[in-house]
């Protein structure tokens, strides 16, 4: 059993407020404390939005450019990552039918369709061929 404790004197409980000041939050002269305490937000939301969200933006509108310009024998790659030759375009329709082997055709919606690959010229030059003179 735990002894009884003896009740405090209303003396000490009356003089404990009179020793603790209220500590008041202190106000950054009116307008500029709401400002100061929203710029760092403002500032983190102009960041995402010109190094994340703008970008991808950017890239959802060119690739949705490059998949209403696919046409016949443009290289594709599938989201399945298989890389395929558009045969056939169907306007009005999201198919396309490509070709993922010789003589093997799949009908695929566009959205599948995650790149559009543009061949690129070599930079190589043709060797001289010299002609044996006699």
């Amino acid at each position: 059993m735990v002894p009884p404790t003896p009740r405090q004197s209303g003396k000490t409980a009356s003089m404990l407020p009179t020793l603790i000041s209220p500590a008041y939050a202190q106000d950054l002269s009116g307008m500029m404390g709401s400002v100061t305490q929203f710029a760092p937000l403002v500032l983190i939301f102009g960041v995402f939005y010109f190094m994340l969200i703008r970008p991808q933006q950017q890239r959802a509108k060119e690739m949705k450019k490059a998949l209403s310009a696919i046409k016949r024998g443009d290289r594709v790659v599938t989201a399945g990552g298989i890389l395929a030759t558009v045969q056939k375009t169907r306007d009005g329709s999201d198919e396309v039918e490509v070709e993922i082997a010789p003589n093997v055709r799949v009908v695929v919606l566009r959205d599948t369709i995650t790149s559009v690959i543009k061949p690129t010229a070599a930079n190589d030059s043709k060797p001289v061929v010299k002609t044996a003179e006699s």
